[in-house]
Parts: structure tokens; sequence; C-alpha cells
């Protein structure tokens, strides 16, 4: 259509400079659109006389047309993607296109002696044609250059409003100094209790240290002892580590008498003085005082409460019989029978092969102690038969008139061990102790 409407638009320049000298009048001027392959085609045009050696003015048109052609073609995808070019030039060339739509041969009516050029601003001349077009495709390029330039400006850098973009910034300020904040916060407590811990721990081995030191010194000076069985074990603090182990186990028992000497003032209850555990059976002999519950005794884990009161800081000689037949139980405190019963585990043989713990109660065999169940106190003369001692005996021990170690386990220094701090001491004369009740 470009190449036609140059076409025409040349031709008609040509016409209207003939038209100038002799055109008649009533002259038209008809305008066709040409294919743009019509390479000789062209609106027809009349004989200009030759001047000089100078081309016929019908080649010099021809051969500017095809420049112009040719110029036209290799900005033809620029043009399309412009379309507002394309809308520019239809606008120019309205009522041409107008009259070849409505009719086959449109015509433009010209009036000689006015010489109104009936294709609007067009320029007649073809140099300032190809000016024109060149202006317009510099203009449109340099739209294009621009867009281009605003997209690459669009995509390299941030698309947010500045005020957005500050805001940002601010609030991932805050976000990153609250967190360096929190993490200085947490290293500071990590740090404090770490601290803490350290000298919880160097305090604690600090005790042990010195309460193994004065084990070992007065292990040393076992020797000092009057006699093997003139000692006591002293467990002064309520934990789980401090305890006394009797060496020796038990045979297979169908009754016994265990006797001892305790003095403890701890509240609620003393705790634990003795447990014998076997496997299978943690609770085979227990004696305890636990909270604000009476002292009990467990065997096999069946429980008789005791109407015994030790609590009082002095010292109370206690003596526990116990048989099979029928379960049968008697409790004795400073040689008085305080009460009697039936119904314990009866018929059920105490299991030989256990371990039998001072000051502690067993979870396990040998283990698992519970601070809270822990004995505090003294205690002395911790002796087992394997039988039921008459009354009597049992008032002769706790008098002092006589001095009967037992026959399954005696009170004797090599016979017993001490851990964690528990400690040996030489113990009070049997009469001081019975002074103190």
């Amino acid at each position: 259509v470009l190449a036609g409407l140059l076409l025409a638009v040349a031709a008609g320049g040509r016409g209207s400079a003939a038209g100038d000298q002799e055109s008649p009048p009533g002259s038209r001027f008809v305008c066709t659109s040409l294919p743009l392959d019509a390479a000789g085609a062209g609106c027809p045009l009349p004989p200009v006389p030759m001047q000089g050696g100078a081309l016929p003015p019908e080649e010099e048109l021809r051969a500017t047309v095809l420049q112009l052609r040719e110029t036209v073609l290799q900005q033809k995808e620029t043009i399309g993607n412009q379309r507002e070019a394309i809308r520019e030039l239809t606008g120019k060339l309205s009522r041409c296109e107008s009259a070849d739509g409505k009719s086959s041969a449109g015509t433009w009516k010209k009036e000689l002696g006015k010489g109104k050029d009936t294709m609007g601003d067009l320029p007649r001349d073809p140099a300032q044609v190809i000016d024109q077009l060149s202006r317009t495709m510099q203009t449109l390029k340099d739209r294009l250059e621009s867009l281009e330039h605003q997209l690459r400006a669009n995509v390299s850098y941030a698309a947010l409003p500045n005020d957005l973009r500050e805001m940002l910034q601010r609030r991932l300020g805050d976000l990153e100094r609250q967190l360096l904040s929190k993490v200085a916060e947490l290293e500071d407590e990590k740090s404090l209790l770490h601290n803490e811990t350290s000298a919880h721990r160097q305090k604690t081995e600090t005790a042990l240290n010195a309460l193994l030191e004065r084990v070992s010194e007065l292990e040393k000076g076992n020797l000092a002892f009057k006699s093997p069985d003139e000692f006591k074990v002293s467990l002064p603090l309520r934990t789980n580590y401090l305890y006394g182990k009797v060496k020796k186990t038990l045979p297979e028992l169908y009754a016994f008498t265990v006797c001892l000497w305790l003095r403890s003032s701890a509240s609620p209850g003393i705790g634990t003085p003795f447990s014998y555990a076997v496997p299978g059976q943690a609770n085979e002999i227990v004696l305890i005082e636990w909270g604000n519950n009476p002292i009990e005794l467990l065997i096999n884990d069946k429980v008789a409460q005791l109407p015994l009161f030790i609590s009082d800081g002095k010292w109370h000689h206690i003596c526990i019989t116990w048989t099979t037949r029928d379960g049968m139980w008697e409790a004795f405190q400073d040689g008085e029978k305080l009460g009697t019963g039936e119904n314990l585990a009866p018929w059920h043989p105490i299991k030989p092969g256990g371990v039998l713990i001072l000051g502690q109660e067993q979870d396990t065999v040998g283990g698992r102690f519970d601070a809270t169940q822990a004995f505090v106190g003294e205690m002395s003369q911790f002796n087992i038969w394997d039988r039921v001692l008459k009354a009597e005996d049992i008032m002769n021990i706790a008098n002092c008139s006589i001095n009967m170690p037992g026959n399954i386990i005696p009170w004797v220094d090599n016979n017993v061990d001490v851990f964690g701090g528990a400690t040996k001491w030489p113990v009070e004369t049997c009469e001081e102790r019975l002074l103190d009740l």
C-alpha cells in the first residue's frame, strides 16, 4: 500500500507541475493502489520533453520510487511494530483510501487556478517525502529505545516506591536488631547457667572430697575402736548417696530378729534405717518411716505399721521379730513390747543372696536410692538372728545387761562399709546411751 501510495504521490506531484503549465480546465487526477511487486506500475504521466542529456523525468521518477520502496521494505518490521505510524499516514491518505473503497476508480478534483493540493499536507517533492519518513522512523526508533531503557531500568532496579522501600528496610533493620538482642540474651543466660552449674559442681565436689578425706582418716583410725563392735555409722544428710553396706548377705530365713540402736530427729520421718533387696523383690525386708506415716515393716512388699516413736533426737533401742508361721511379728522399743500382729507375708521364707543397705531404701538391688526416703541420724549395734528372740533377752540387751551379737549378721567393723560421705565414729557406751532415754 505504501509503495502504491508513494507512486501516486510522485505522479500527483508531477501532474501538478505539468498542470501549472498547460493543463486544461476540468482535468482530473486518479489515484490507484498498487501492489508491492508491481515494479513497472504507476499512474499515467504526461510526456515531458527531454532536457539536454539528462534522463527522462519518467525514468528518474521511477528510480526514485524504487529507492523509496527498498527503504520502506527495510523499515517494514519497525512500521509493523509501531502501528501508530501507519495510522498517521492512513489519516493523511484517508480521502484517497475512502475514494478507492467506494469505487474501482476514485477521482480527486483539483482547482487549477488556485493550485489546491487535494493530498492534504503531504509534501509534493519526493525528497521531502523521504525526509519526512526518515524523521518519523527516527522518532519511532527513539521512542522504542526509550521504552526498552525504561523496561531495563524496571528490571534492574527495585520497582517499589522509595517510601515503601525505606519502610521495608527499616522494618528489616528492626527485626535484625531484635534477633541479635535475643541471641545475646540467650548467650548471657547460657553463660550464667554454665557458671552456676560449674560453681555448684565445684562446691559439691569440694564437699565430697572433704568427706572422703575424713572417711579415709577415720578408716585409718579404726584401730582406735576399743573393740570391733564399739562404733556407730553417721548419716548426717538426706541424700541419695550417703549409705552403709553390710558385706555379708542373708541365708534363707523362716524367722528372724533384728535389733539396733537409733538416734534421729529428722522430720518428717526418720527415713529408712535398713533395707534388704533380692533379685525380683526390692522390698524383701524394709524398715521405713516416710513422711507423716508411722514406722512400717515391709516383708515381701507386704506392710505392717509399728507403734514405735523414735524421732525425738535421743538414742532408742529397737527390736523386731517375725516368723513365717502365720506371719507373726512383734515390735520392741527400749526393751518393752509395744505391739504385735500377724498375717504379714505368712509362709513366705526370706530369700537368700540379697543386698543389705543401711540408711537407704532400694528400688533395685543395691541401688536407685531416693533422697526423700533416706535415713538421717546415727545407728549402732545392728544385729540379725535367724530366730525369734525371747522377750527377756531383748530386755537384757536394751538394759545393757548382756552383749549378744547376731548369729547371722553381727555388728563388727570389718563387716560394714560406708559410702558417699557416711562416716564411722566411736560410739557412746551402752550405759551412756541408756541414760539418754
